[in-house]
């Protein structure tokens, strides 16, 4: 290990590590803990759970690591425990994974606040965020069995080396496998505080970056990787709700008594906004949500059409008042007061769905006392790791226990807990009997969170040269940060930017999704790039390169992207090309090649090449199956995918009128390559999303010299776009 770390005393190794300690013994038991509060709660934790804080060792060789974040198919449950192995010297094929405790205090990582703790796996921000965590920890389990072993020896600590789970004094030829030291740990009486110039350099890394398979993936392929959905659970009984067609009106039932007489019918809860259905089984559950009869009260979204209000959008948006400034940078009014000249135009893009594969569904499990509770559930966390049970069961945190399952996609939609809390209620109305609440397809796109409808409205101004001197980028729609973030312009080099939010509010379910605000506002963003370039007569390609002159790094994703493509070369006859840069933690610039069949608007992308700076590259198949899958997702958005309201109400209900794209839709070819970086790791499940729409838009304008400013890419638009 390089350099000599600081070492610390035990009672301030606790404070300052905030309970994120390792902790190693043989049967779980802390050892040698000191009398301190913060001691206090780690060995009650560790006693609940019967485990160490991040790994425990068993005599014959076997490491359990706990991994502290959901894994919905990102790699989490691989990524994070490699992460510790690294550090640790531990011999991966002995390796198995688990899940850690919902216990922010002991498995938190920074959080977005200074000084806070989140398990949350949201924002791409998992591996980065843990890199840190999981490295020190990972450090001090070796420092641990470095100086358990320097005891056994009698031996100075500083001849001591490891390599792959093995303890080695070379001066001896003394050899002791971790699982041989089981025996003989101990705490140390003085315990490393490892900053980040002590921890391995990364040219001495043997499984980061390494091709290594992910430790999730058999159980899925036989089947027996258990999901929430999956969950049976003795005397187990089933809970629907009826939600409406319309976000937030209110219910009021009207055949009570008949559905309270139907066969397996155990009790009927009502909501504020829905009627709940308790069942013995889930047919007959679905059958009883059937049979309601419900006066459903107006509400805000009452009236509200959303292919209609775009042209309230564009009033709003030609307003002189401005809404809540979220980046300033010069004077954009001034730039375009002495401007040579000025570019203007709108782009809009359609309510989107989630679309997760599993069902949104928990299982609770309320104590007969009311005083404790088990969870299982498929979550992404969130601010609170217990999903607000305890609030709605009124018992303490600690008296909650969440068992994290493997999510069937979460894309945003399950870092809410709404489903989650739901079923607490039923289940507090059912103790002791375990509740399983299921949405049904119907339910989640019906009474959905969705991407929100935005517009967003451009104005660019450029100096005698062609240069861009003035930015200004307004976006109207709800949601605050779900339609304003990735706005900015951080590696292009514009003198005077300004980007604004303003609020129009319809009553209408909101929630992150993947990719959040880049999506609708890059494509806006790098689309006006592109318009600007035609317009000059400049390559779109050497114009970004003009603009990156400050911004090495994302300069270099631009110029790899641009070899790998092949972007001088022509395409064949009835294709193009086109371009677009992301920056979502990681930073990518993407190039597709389409075509477009004039006789029935059918956009069909034949590849697509991305050049990635994501720092340090802890899994390469996994983070290139994360772009692969991100340029997938970011085409059924961009050419399927589409929400549309009529007085309030959702029109599509399941996915033979949500459209999403096929397999003979996707291109034949996605390649990544990587830009070498011994930088801290990056988030890269939302990289590739963003990129999608303006490439495509952008290879579109280059092949027919016509724009699309309307997300989605429906045939019927991209024909009338063709007519225009």
């Amino acid at each position: 290990m390089p350099g000599s770390p600081k070492l610390v005393g035990r009672r301030e190794f606790l404070k300052t590590s905030g309970g994120v300690a390792l902790f190693i013994t043989a049967a779980g038991i802390l050892p040698q803990l000191i009398s301190c509060s913060d001691a206090k709660k780690i060995r009650e934790q560790l006693e609940k759970h019967l485990i160490t804080a991040w790994v425990r060792i068993t005599e014959d060789g076997k490491i359990t690591i706990y991994n502290p974040a959901a894994e919905m198919g990102q790699g989490s449950m691989t990524s994070l425990p490699l992460i510790f192995a690294e550090e640790m010297d531990a011999d991966w094929s002995n390796v198995s994974v688990e899940f850690s405790p919902q216990e922010t205090e002991i498995y938190g990582a920074e959080g977005w606040m200074p000084g806070s703790k989140l398990m949350f796996t949201v924002g791409s921000r998992t591996t980065k965020s843990y890199y840190p965590v999981m490295r020190k920890a990972g450090a001090q389990a070796r420092y641990i069995l470095l100086s358990s072993a320097a005891a056994h020896w009698n031996v100075p600590i500083a001849e001591l080396t490891t390599f792959e789970s093995h303890v080695i004094h070379e001066s001896t030829n003394k050899k002791i496998s971790y699982g041989g030291l089981v025996p003989f740990l101990m705490m140390p009486e003085i315990l490393p505080d490892f900053t980040a110039e002590r921890l391995k350099k990364p040219k001495d890394f043997h499984l980061i970056g390494a091709k290594i398979p992910r430790t999730e993936i058999p159980a899925k392929v036989d089947g027996s990787a258990q999901f929430a959905i999956d969950l049976r659970l003795p005397d187990m009984v089933y809970g629907v709700l009826e939600r409406g067609k319309r976000h937030g009106a209110k219910p009021i039932l009207t055949n009570e008594t008949e559905i309270h007489a139907l066969n397996g019918v155990l009790e009927i809860i009502t909501f504020d906004y829905a009627i709940g259905v308790v069942a013995s089984s889930l047919e007959q559950a679905l059958f009883a949500k059937q049979q309601l009869k419900i006066d459903w009260s107006e509400s805000q979204a009452t009236g509200f059409n959303s292919q209609k209000v775009y042209s309230h959008y564009e009033a709003i948006a030609g307003r002189s008042t401005k809404g809540k400034i979220t980046n300033k940078i010069g004077n954009v009014d001034r730039a375009m007061q002495v401007a040579s000249k000025t570019y203007s135009a709108d782009f809009k893009n359609d309510y989107v769905y989630h679309a997760q594969m599993e069902p949104l569904n928990a299982v609770i499990q309320v104590a007969a006392d009311l005083k404790t509770a088990e969870v299982w559930v498929g979550s992404q966390q969130g601010q609170d790791t217990k999903l607000g049970v305890p609030d709605i069961l009124g018992i303490p945190p600690e008296d909650v226990n969440v068992h994290l399952q493997y999510l069937g996609g979460g894309f945003g939609r399950r870092s809410m807990s709404d489903f989650v809390k739901e079923c607490a209620v039923l289940a507090k109305k059912m103790a002791p009997l375990p509740v399983k609440l299921i949405w049904t397809r119907e339910d989640d796109i019906t009474y959905g969170t969705f991407r929100p409808l935005s517009l967003q409205r451009l104005k660019v101004c450029t100096n005698a040269l062609g240069t861009i001197t003035g930015f200004s980028h307004c976006v109207i729609g709800d949601g605050g940060n779900l339609v304003a973030s990735g706005a900015r312009n951080d590696h292009y080099d514009i003198p005077n930017q300004l980007v604004e939010w303003r609020e129009a509010s319809h009553g209408i379910r909101l929630k992150h999704w993947r990719s959040v605000g880049h999506a609708p506002n890059k494509f806006a963003i790098e689309c006006m790039l592109d318009e600007i370039a035609l317009d000059q007569g400049t390559d779109p390609l050497d114009f970004r390169r003009k603009l990156m002159a400050k911004s090495p790094r994302a300069l270099a994703t631009l110029e790899k992207a641009e070899e790998m493509s092949g972007w001088k070369s022509p395409s064949p006859e009835g294709r193009a090309k086109g371009v677009a840069f992301v920056e979502h933690g990681s930073l990518g610039t993407g190039v597709c090649e389409i075509s477009v069949d004039h006789s029935n608007g059918k956009i069909r992308v034949y590849n697509f090449w991305i050049a990635l700076d994501a720092g340090v590259i802890v899994q390469p198949d996994n983070v290139k199956a994360q772009m692969e899958g991100g340029i997938i997702m970011g085409m059924s958005s961009v050419l399927k995918e589409q929400i549309t309201i009529v007085n309030g109400k959702v029109q599509q209900s399941n996915f033979h009128d949500y459209n999403l794209l096929r397999m003979e839709d996707t291109p034949e070819s996605i390649q990544t390559i990587f830009i070498d970086s011994n930088e801290t790791p990056e988030g890269v499940g939302e990289t590739a999303t963003p990129m999608v729409a303006c490439a495509i838009a952008n290879a579109f304008l280059r092949l027919t010299g016509k724009r699309l400013r309307h997300l989605p890419f429906t045939p019927d638009r991209v024909l009338a776009v063709l007519n225009q």
